[in-house]
């Protein structure tokens, strides 16, 4: 009997005697935080301006595009310029054997002044025999003919005027000039080679670099904010690097699609750039962002402050007196790593931005200067 008592008494006194380490060790009991200051990372709430942008996906499109291709058929004599070189409007690209057309030039402008000299004779015969008509010498019948053959002669110069123009436009098609401003691509052809009028394979490509566009999309509900944007002013737009996220250049919208896209539920918007630095290039894509508006004088800490609690968004704000104010807050939208808020903070407060989980209302801070690793 006395045997099965201290066996009974001894699982009691070990229970009692771990109940009291644990209390006196604060394993168990109290809050977190309650035991001494909670080590974590602050941020000050600010009063500035904040930008209200959209962000897209952009592709870079040349103002204009011209394939190169003759005219006229013959043999190419000259390429004059390099593949990927800078030309300007008028300057000059193929030259292809031009006697051919000189030949056509010189034989239009003999028939003309051939066909001129004969348009004067029957002028003048006209001219004399409708002073004989006049007495009777020549009948009406006569004279209508005679008035009729220096008609004709002067409609076959005017058709040998035209033919000399289009034999002169035919020549001046022998060489080839730059319609734009631009930059070369790959040359198809070289000197020697028979070249075909309208070939379907264009001799060259030329594509304008500076100014060029860039085309993106965003959702149709800013739509109607866009275009009161640019009734007022010049809507700005940035393009990044997609990789690095740096600026590559800096436009304003230009053109707004006639309408939305029914399958995406957006609309199509282009960004004229100046270019003259070539950091854009046809054919790639880059991230855009469109500043539709500037909100001014708003309140904003950094993100990493707003947490969500069974109340909605949450922030620690650390009183004079070092203890940990617990607030609800209302977020207006976040821009980068900064949220705007709208009700709950001041300008000047000390938000916790790192080690807030560890926080109960109430319970007094450390401040530790900001770290690589979070506090946990």
């Amino acid at each position: 009997m006395h045997s099965a008592a201290l066996r009974f008494l001894i699982p009691v006194v070990l229970l009692a005697s771990l109940a009291g380490c644990s209390k006196k060790d604060g394993v168990a009991g109290g809050p977190v935080g309650k035991g001494g200051p909670v080590p974590v990372n602050v941020g000050e709430a600010l009063k500035k301006d904040m930008p209200l942008d959209l962000r897209a996906i952009g592709n870079v499109e040349s103002m204009a595009t011209v394939e190169v291709k003759a005219q006229v058929g013959g043999e190419l004599l000259e390429v004059n310029f390099k593949e990927g070189q800078d030309v300007k409007k008028g300057d000059l690209l193929f030259s292809i054997q031009p006697l051919l057309y000189e030949t056509l030039l010189a034989q239009a402008e003999a028939n003309l002044v051939k066909d001129r000299v004969q348009a004067e004779n029957a002028r003048r015969a006209a001219e004399r025999n409708s002073a004989l008509g006049t007495k009777g010498a020549i009948s009406p019948e006569q004279l209508d003919q005679m008035r009729a053959v220096a008609e004709a002669a002067e409609a076959a110069v005017k058709a040998d005027e035209a033919l000399v123009k289009i034999a002169r436009v035919r020549l001046g098609y022998a060489t080839i000039e730059s319609s734009i401003n631009g930059r070369t691509g790959a040359v198809h052809v070289q000197p020697g080679n028979l070249i075909k009028d309208n070939a379907d394979t264009a001799m060259t490509t030329i594509k304008q670099m500076a100014p060029i566009y860039v085309t993106f999309a965003v959702p149709e509900q800013h739509l109607a904010d866009i275009r009161r944007g640019l009734a007022e002013r010049a809507l700005p737009v940035t393009a990044l690097n997609p990789k690095s996220g740096h600026a590559l250049a800096r436009g304003t919208v230009t053109f707004i699609a006639n309408a939305v896209d029914m399958t995406t539920g957006t609309i199509t918007l282009k960004a004229t750039f100046p270019n003259d630095d070539r950091a854009l290039w046809p054919g790639a894509f880059v991230d855009v962002v469109l500043r539709l508006d500037t909100e001014t004088g708003v309140t904003v800490v950094p993100s990493s402050a707003v947490t969500m609690g069974q109340k909605g968004p949450q922030v620690f704000v650390v009183k004079a007196d070092g203890a940990a104010d617990l607030r609800s807050v209302t977020v207006g939208r976040t821009v980068g790593q900064e949220s705007i808020i709208s009700k709950g903070v001041e300008p000047g407060e000390q938000v916790v931005t790192n080690g807030q989980f560890r926080l109960v209302p109430g319970a007094k801070v450390l401040v530790k200067p900001e770290v690589e690793t979070p506090l946990r």
